[in-house]
C-alpha cells in the first residue's frame, strides 16, 4: 500500500509499505485483551497487609481451652483481635501473578492499531532526520505544522539520537523505537509516527 512520505519542509512523497501492518484485518476483540493485559501489568499494587502467620509474636495459648467461659482461641495474631492479621487483605506486588502476552498477540494487536490509525489518517511517516535538531521550540513548530501535538514518534537509532533531546520536554509526544513501544503507546497518543527507515525495520518483524 502506498503511503506519503513527508519531509522536514511539508512536502510529500509517495512509498510502498507492507500491507501486512498498514492494511491488516481489525481485531477489536484482540486490541481490547490485550490493552487490558497490558494496563493491568503496569499498574503498581504497593498496598499490603499482614497475614496471620507474618504477625510477630508470642505463640502461646492466650488461656486455657476449657473452664474460662470464653470461646476458644489460640492465638492473639488471629484476625479477630486487634494487632492480629487481617483477613482477605492487599497482598502487595509479588504475590499478584503478571498476565502473559504472547508474540502473536502482540503483533497482531499493534498491526490492527497501526490499521485503525491509517483509516482515520492518524498515520504520519517521516524522512529520517539526518541533522540534530537541538531546539525544543524548532522539533514543537515541526509537530505544530504536521499537526502532531499529541503523538508517539517511533524512529530508527540514528534519529532518535537527532531529536529525542529536542522533543523530551514537549508535552503528550514521547519517542522511542521498534523495540520499545506496546499496544497501549499506540492507543494512548493521538497520532502514530514514523520515519522511512523505521516503518521498513517494522516491516521485516512483519
Amino acid at each position: 500500500m502506498k503511503i506519503d512520505k513527508i519531509n522536514i519542509d511539508g512536502k510529500t512523497n509517495p512509498i510502498e509499505v507492507s500491507d501486512k501492518i498498514v492494511s491488516a484485518k481489525i481485531n477489536h476483540k484482540l486490541v481490547s485483551n490485550v490493552l487490558y493485559k497490558t494496563n493491568a501489568n503496569y499498574k503498581g499494587r504497593k498496598a499490603k497487609t499482614k497475614q496471620k502467620n507474618e504477625i510477630t509474636g508470642s505463640t502461646a495459648k492466650i488461656y486455657a481451652q476449657k473452664g474460662t467461659g470464653n470461646a476458644r482461641h489460640a492465638s492473639k495474631k488471629a484476625p479477630i483481635f486487634v494487632g492480629g492479621g487481617v483477613a482477605h487483605g492487599p497482598k502487595g506486588q509479588l504475590n499478584y501473578k503478571k498476565r502473559k502476552l504472547n508474540k502473536s498477540e502482540k503483533k497482531l494487536s499493534i498491526a490492527s492499531l497501526i490499521t485503525q490509525k491509517n483509516k482515520v489518517k492518524a498515520l504520519l511517516i517521516l524522512d529520517d532526520f539526518k541533522k540534530e535538531i537541538i531546539k525544543t521550540k524548532e522539533m514543537n513548530d515541526l509537530l505544530i505544522k504536521i499537526q502532531a501535538k499529541n503523538s508517539i514518534i517511533i524512529v530508527d537509532k540514528e534519529s532518535k539520537n537527532n531529536i529525542y533531546k529536542s522533543a523530551r520536554n514537549i508535552p503528550n509526544v514521547k519517542v522511542t523505537d521498534i523495540n520499545h513501544f506496546s499496544a497501549y503507546d499506540l492507543a494512548k497518543f493521538k497520532k502514530i509516527i514514523f520515519t522511512e527507515t523505521s516503518i521498513k525495520e517494522l516491516e521485516k518483524k512483519y
